[in-house]
């Protein structure tokens, strides 16, 4: 028998699947950009509301799970008196809870933008995580489509603000009562239909993807893919199949409206559909928003069974390459749409509510294609080097790091060890520290400090052949009195963002 004990197995350091881990330069960018957009929403007269990452499983509305599975789709856990929470799937939900628990309390319309996680517990993939931020604004209470084109003037101003010109982005806007009144108008109304009504949402859904020859085919008999997958058509004829194709394929809506008018005549909520898509096609113009910015555009199917009214999605229309370097359109960053039956589950009331969402990280992926994020600068922290560790020179060096600190300057004091000199002047170089100072014990004798210009520093050291002539040098490093050393600090940190600056302009 071996009496030798076992060595204690590690823990193995992992990510969970379809989760990431933000690091300094993501999370900047990310409040770079959540800066702007909040600009805007405030301009508008918008106020943050924040809502906890748990809701009662019960208040996630289309996205509740069955009571046999509360983990399907979204993440869940039972409390403490066995009743099940899930995290938020989205950020509308939640909203809408909220709106239906103060109802008494708030001033309607109430107009709220929230940033958050939200969470999908779905199978991770390609740019498909589990974990990822949202950006919402919404009116509730106000039942007018004039909220709805409102919204879509705010996604334009939004992504404007973000350094995104016109003419690589645009809104595009349908309505569901037009659809609802198309697929009335070909003979798909009535509860009996749904199923049919489901797969024609899906292959219009499918448009961009196939074209219209593979949703012609979806709409009909069905579709086999390049792998000889086959999938089943919604079974509709041709005449059917032609009517749904000039929907969706109406590209300039002005020429096109008198004839969707002509089609959905007569429909329940066709006619009330068209009226609406003209009232924020006429908002939207006199507000100086042409079709270049915002466009009425009928193949723009959001989750048609989630909204009931205008839907609106932001895409953007520059090309990118992908990490196969091919050409492709970046498309949707967000959208959104009327919702009056979400509020109302709580309520028992119709509550009318309308709003977007902005997929932060996809938007953000964009943005850095652009050059727009990221260009601000982070300076690195001046290091305050430590030569000796007793308490008097040790306070010495505190103050020095405060006195930076106090004077705007990001600064810190080396906290690793310090009886190593080299390895510390190795981390400021590392770290990219644009300064460091250095006092050992002749200086602090004499209530002086050596500031040392890490970058002139590196530039010189390429330029520098010999020791005697490094000796000579001295490379870009001064003595000054302790008193002036935030001034010249200052200079320095001046100095190295002119040549930036020069550099940048060459």
């Amino acid at each position: 028998m071996n009496d030798k004990q076992k060595k204690p197995q590690k823990l193995k350091a992992r990510l969970p699947r379809g989760f990431v881990d933000r690091t300094a330069g993501d999370i900047r960018a990310v409040n770079e950009m959540t800066a702007k957009i909040r600009e805007v929403y405030e301009h508008y007269g918008f106020d943050p509301l924040e809502t906890p990452l748990f809701e009662y499983t019960d208040a996630l509305g289309k996205f509740l799970p069955d009571s046999d599975r509360p983990n399907e789709g979204v993440f869940s856990l039972q409390d403490d008196d066995e009743q099940w929470m899930s995290l938020r799937y989205d950020l509308t939900a939640p909203l809408a809870r909220h709106v239906a628990e103060n109802f008494n309390e708030i001033q309607l319309p109430y107009r709220t933008y929230r940033a958050g996680y939200v969470f999908r517990n779905e199978k991770p993939g390609p740019g498909r995580f589990r974990q990822f931020m949202q950006f919402d604004a919404d009116t509730v209470g106000a039942p007018g489509v004039q909220a709805d084109a409102e919204m879509c003037m705010m996604m334009a101003d939004t992504l404007e603000a973000l350094g995104i010109k016109r003419g690589d982005y645009v809104i595009r806007v349908n309505n569901r009562k037009v659809l609802d009144g198309v697929l009335e108008a070909i003979g798909l109304g009535g509860d009996d239909k749904a199923g049919q009504r489901l797969n024609v949402l899906r292959a219009i859904d499918k448009l961009d993807k196939f074209g219209p020859e593979g949703v012609a085919l979806l709409l009909g008999p069905g579709r086999k893919d390049e792998s000889g997958d086959f999938t089943k058509g919604a079974g509709l004829d041709k005449a059917q199949i032609d009517k749904v194709l000039f929907f969706v394929g109406i590209t300039d809506y002005g020429e096109s409206a008198a004839r969707l008018a002509e089609l959905v005549a007569g429909t329940a909520r066709g006619g009330e559909g068209v009226e609406e898509l003209n009232f924020i096609g006429a908002l939207v113009t006199s507000a100086g928003y042409g079709p270049d910015r915002i466009k009425i555009d009928p193949s723009v199917v959001r989750g048609l069974e989630y909204y009931t009214g205008p839907v609106y999605e932001a895409e953007l229309t520059f090309d990118v390459t992908n990490e196969k370097g091919e050409k492709v359109v970046f498309g949707s960053v967000g959208g959104g749409g009327r919702y009056d039956g979400l509020v109302s589950r709580f309520m028992g009331q119709p509550v009318p509510a309308t709003g977007f969402s902005i997929g932060v990280s996809r938007l953000m992926t964009a943005l850095k294609n652009l050059g727009k994020l990221g260009a601000s600068e982070v300076i690195e922290p001046v290091l305050v080097t430590v030569m000796d560790g007793d308490v008097e020179a040790m306070g010495r060096y505190q103050k020095m790091t405060q006195e930076l600190r106090a004077a705007g300057i990001r600064a810190e004091m080396f906290q690793g060890n310090w009886k190593k000199f080299g390895n510390q002047l190795k981390y400021a170089d590392r770290r990219g520290c644009p300064v460091a100072i250095i006092q050992g014990g002749d200086e602090r004798a004499t209530s002086v400090v050596q500031i040392k210009d890490l970058i002139e520093g590196k530039r010189l050291s390429g330029e520098i052949e010999d020791n005697a002539s490094w000796r000579e040098a001295r490379v870009a490093q001064e003595t000054a009195p302790e008193a002036d050393l935030v001034a010249r600090v200052k200079e320095i940190l001046a100095a190295q963002a002119e040549d930036r600056k020069r550099a940048a302009n060459v």
